[in-house]
């Protein structure tokens, strides 16, 4: 993917905000479609991102990182956003944030380093809103950024308690050379029911000379207008929605608000065009629906665990099973066909070998389709050979480059998924579910619904 001559600006810009498991590639898209700006990632953490290999997906025409210890995707972005999205990234530390930023310098419009998250798993590792409190390690990580990378640098804080505190951090922060600064008018401890500062964001917009970017106003922005409200009342340039947008996104389009079931299909068209992930998919939808979750429909959406089931509810059920039969027909590779070896230039022989005669099945293990612990596979394979006064089932498991495969041995024969999982427990109760489909005990057709095998 290669970038435009055109630099990112931040001024006279709506922004979707940071939003962690939302910020992917299909919210950001919609948001853009209805007229935001500007879009940025959910926080991506740089040690996680160190551990991703950056792959083309000709197939869905996406840059993707991805991780190479489970084969999931850490960052996936493509041509339609690559002048307009801004990675976020959670760190601590001035090198590491190079290492990524370098990885992805070529395929972003921007990075923004995370120093408002308030999370105890950020604060602990000393990233988020720790770093209000260690400003020279902040200068550190932004100074070094902007001396070896191309593109725009920028970053996200929360307000301290004292605002003159507030403005002299920012001041701070704004001479290390950053191109735009976004201030969440709460402090660390302030949640969405407590009041956004608007004073203290509008005196440090007046204190510097770079776009602030005016973020924490979802309580007072219900439609379109109400964004340049908010926008005057901080006396800022710019301004970063979140939980408003994550509700409906269309709260971009100066048309208006659209249907939210109209908002939800767009949604899902993007969901299914970039093969997101069913659970990521899942939350997202949640969060529109909001109370909608109690109404029969919304009942009916929560017991969903694939895509295709998802997109159902929204009569986009075909279109899902046509889009993902061509992927699958054109080689584009799910996480669970992540081999140890894919991600190794120099392939080496697995320790051990799956013998001639197991019997094998391209048969995954879903834990959310399993409500009850008796239903799950191991439980139900122990049971029948209880009944049958056959010996308990045996696992032997194959771990290979943070990947495991179990063959599952019973009455003397053996069974295995071909897939690979990301732990030992999930390896094998794979191999049970394929012993129990080969013995007659579940039936195929439900498995294919449930997304267990692929068609």
């Amino acid at each position: 993917m290669t970038k435009t001559n055109e630099r990112l600006t931040y001024d006279n810009k709506v922004v979707l905000a940071p939003m962690v498991r939302v910020g992917t590639l299909p919210m950001r898209l919609l948001a853009l479609d209805y007229g935001a700006d500007i879009v940025y990632s959910e926080e991506l953490i740089d040690w996680k991102f160190m551990r991703s290999v950056r792959r083309v997906n000709d197939v869905l025409g996406t840059v993707d990182f991805i991780d190479k210890s489970d084969g999931t995707v850490v960052f996936r972005t493509c041509d339609k956003e690559k002048d307009r999205v801004v990675m976020q990234l959670g760190t601590c530390d001035p090198q590491r944030a190079l290492e990524v930023a370098k990885m992805v310098e070529n395929d972003v419009a921007g990075i923004d380093i995370n120093m408002g998250c308030p999370k105890e798993f950020s604060l602990k590792g000393g990233m988020g809103a720790a770093l209000l409190k260690q400003p020279e390690k902040a200068k550190a990580i932004l100074t070094t950024l902007i001396q070896n990378v191309k593109i725009p640098i920028t970053c996200k804080i929360r307000v301290l308690p004292d605002t003159d505190a507030t403005v002299n951090l920012v001041i701070e922060l704004v001479s290390t050379g950053i191109s735009a600064i976004a201030v969440h008018g709460r402090t660390k401890n302030e949640r969405p029911q407590h009041q956004n500062r608007n004073e203290t964001i509008k005196k440090i917009a007046e204190s510097v000379s770079i776009p602030v970017i005016a973020n924490g106003g979802s309580r007072e922005i219900e439609k379109y207008s109400d964004i340049d409200k908010f926008r005057k009342e901080c006396g800022c340039t710019s301004v970063m929605l979140a939980r408003v947008a994550q509700g409906n996104c269309s709260i971009f389009s100066s048309r208006g608000l659209k249907p939210l079931d109209d908002v939800i299909i767009d949604y899902l068209k993007y969901a299914v065009d970039y093969d997101n992930a069913p659970s990521n998919t899942k939350y997202c939808v949640q969060n529109m629906l909001k109370e909608l979750q109690e109404t029969p429909r919304g009942k009916k959406f929560l017991e969903c665990q694939t895509l295709e089931q998802i997109c159902a509810i929204w009569n986009m059920g075909n279109y899902c099973r046509q889009k993902q039969l061509e992927y699958q027909s054109k080689g584009n590779f799910g996480r669970r066909e992540v081999t140890p070896d894919m991600f190794n230039p120099n392939p080496k022989r697995l320790k051990i070998d799956v013998d001639d005669d197991v019997i094998e099945m391209q048969c995954a293990f879903i834990r959310a389709s399993y409500i009850q612990d008796a239903e799950l596979p191991k439980t139900k394979l122990i049971a029948w050979c209880g009944k049958n006064k056959l010996k308990a089932p045996v696992y032997q498991t194959i771990n290979e480059d943070k990947l495991f495969r179990s063959i599952a041995i019973v009455d003397g024969k053996k069974y295995s998924s071909t897939f690979w999982e990301k732990n030992k427990r999930f390896a094998e109760q794979g191999a049970a579910l394929v012993c129990l489909t080969s013995l007659g005990l579940v039936d195929t057709n439900t498995l294919v619904e449930s997304g267990s095998i692929l068609r």
